[in-house]
């Protein structure tokens, strides 16, 4: 029997009130709650405030004379690092999965709020609060689709919890740090993961069917370092799809217009963030942001193998050139799509600037779609650190 929370909908609610963001909803869980009264407050597609939370939450905001505060916002240390002994069936190594079991196991926090599967779809995010290390290692590998995990909200307050751990993507941590708070805690954890172009489950079952030769037996994937989509089957095997084969006319629709219209890709408002873009292959990039992610680091340190971070290449004339062929929907034909992935793999931008350039290419073409579908909201959407790093650029109308 297990303890675990999952999500349920609110029934307070009356059917067509719970998305006020509309089509920019992200569908983050948060309007599922009675939490749904500080919407407009709390949730960054209506109300863009990255500087103010970041002020609250690590004691700064971004330097915006510093590029580096731009691309990786608030931090006080960054490493690449993996585990010495991967945990089985992690879709990298398991450094998510272990910080969270040891801050149950040490009686840091009371429960963890992550993301399950249900069980008639391996790819169907199930918000759940776990209380066991087994319920957390349920949830081990990301599910790229759109997930209500602040759903669980109600959970936590009626539960009696105190302290806990949330792990979460960009818009769901603003509207959690928005509301922080209101939530009767002694002490929350905020565990990130970067994040960029969620879709629907029908989004990504396109995107599955368009791309890989297996799609019924992938289990996870990412955009990798190395200019490749790596899919990983049931049987273990690995596939690579060059970026540059992608469907990009099947593929540039399939994405949430609130993924279209984010510029929090670094997970700014966590405490520690945990991703690949930043470090080599092989590697997962940590981010500590403020003093709750170092306890949170040291937690799990004498587990990992780390080194420090490193930069190479240039990303400008790269991103410059994918501007264009992104509006034009530029597909190279496959023998091509991989040659040209062999080259800029040995040529190309690796760690920091790789991050920075898929930062770049997110940001230029997100102000863009911003910019030609809410015009009026452009302004006041953007953070400034976004207007810096696509102040770069040559943009079209």
């Amino acid at each position: 029997m297990t303890s675990a929370s999952p999500h349920k909908k609110s029934k307070a609610l009356k059917p067509g009130s719970r998305r006020p963001a509309k089509e920019l909803c992200s569908e983050c869980g948060f309007c599922d709650t009675h939490y749904i009264h500080y919407v407009k407050e709390a949730c960054a597609f209506l109300n863009q405030q990255v500087a103010e939370l970041e002020e609250e939450a690590h004691g700064r905001s971004r330097n915006l004379d510093n590029s580096d505060d731009w691309y990786f916002g608030v931090n006080q240390d960054m490493m690449a690092a993996r585990k010495k002994e991967p945990i089985e069936g992690a879709q990298w190594t398991g450094i998510v999965s272990t910080i969270a079991c040891e801050m149950l196991n040490s009686g840091k926090v009371e429960g963890v709020v992550c993301v399950q599967n249900s069980e008639e779809d391996r790819f169907q995010p199930m918000p759940v609060i776990a209380r066991t290390p087994e319920e957390v290692l349920a949830a081990r590998v990301n599910k790229p689709t759109l997930s209500p995990n602040l759903s669980v909200l109600e959970q936590v307050e009626q539960s009696g919890m105190k302290r806990l751990l949330v792990i979460g993507v960009g818009c769901q941590i603003q509207a959690l740090r928005a509301v922080e708070k209101k939530l009767g805690l002694e002490k929350l954890y905020v565990l990130g993961t970067p994040c960029v172009d969620n879709v629907t489950r029908e989004g990504l079952q396109k995107f599955l069917e368009t791309t890989s030769k297996s799609p019924e037996t992938v289990v996870h994937y990412e955009f990798m370092q190395d200019f490749r989509v790596h899919f990983k089957h049931e049987d273990g095997s690995i596939e690579k799809v060059p970026f540059f084969g992608l469907n990009t006319k099947e593929l540039k629709d399939i994405f949430a217009p609130s993924c279209m219209s984010c510029f929090d890709y670094v997970n700014s408002l966590a405490d520690l963030v945990v991703g690949y873009m930043g470090a080599p292959l092989s590697y997962q990039w940590m981010v500590v942001r403020n003093d709750t992610g170092q306890e949170m680091l040291e937690l799990v340190e004498d587990q990992l193998e780390t080194q420090p971070v490193t930069s190479q290449g240039d990303r400008h004339k790269a991103v410059q050139q994918s501007i264009p062929a992104y509006e034009k929907g530029v597909t190279l034909p496959m023998w091509a799509a991989r040659l040209m992935g062999v080259v800029i793999e040995r040529i190309g931008p690796k760690g920091l600037e790789y991050a920075r350039f898929s930062i770049d290419s997110h940001f230029t073409r997100n102000y863009l779609y911003v910019k030609r579908n809410y015009p009026e909201k452009l302004e006041a959407h953007v953070p400034e650190y976004a207007k810096q790093i696509v102040g770069q650029y040559e943009l079209p109308e």
